[in-house]
């Protein structure tokens, strides 16, 4: 299987390599500055977060330093992992606790 996998990219990399510039696509469009300022005005455009992300990246930050100071310390249930961590603290913490 690796043998053939192996094979298959080898060629597709030669076939590449072999395509003239142009059918491969390679050369980028010619940007005008409409183009930039256009570019530019989305980018600044980002909406700000809402009420609830900015809750959820407060109780994933705080999970987060929980579980570096419970890990550091021994704390941690054998076997537990982050998603799991994660899971129990954060309901905990959208419930008050």
């Amino acid at each position: 299987m690796r043998k053939s996998l192996s094979a298959l990219i080898l060629a597709a990399g030669l076939l590449a390599v072999s395509l003239p510039a142009s059918s491969r696509g390679t050369e980028a469009p010619a940007l005008t500055p409409a183009h930039t300022v256009t570019l530019t005005a989305k980018a600044k455009t980002k909406k700000p977060p809402t009420p609830a992300q900015l809750a959820f990246r407060a109780r994933q930050k705080k999970c987060g330093a929980e579980w570096r100071a419970a890990k550091a310390a021994g704390k941690i249930a054998k076997g537990m992992k982050w998603p799991q961590y994660w899971s129990a603290c954060n309901k905990r913490l959208k419930s008050g606790g």
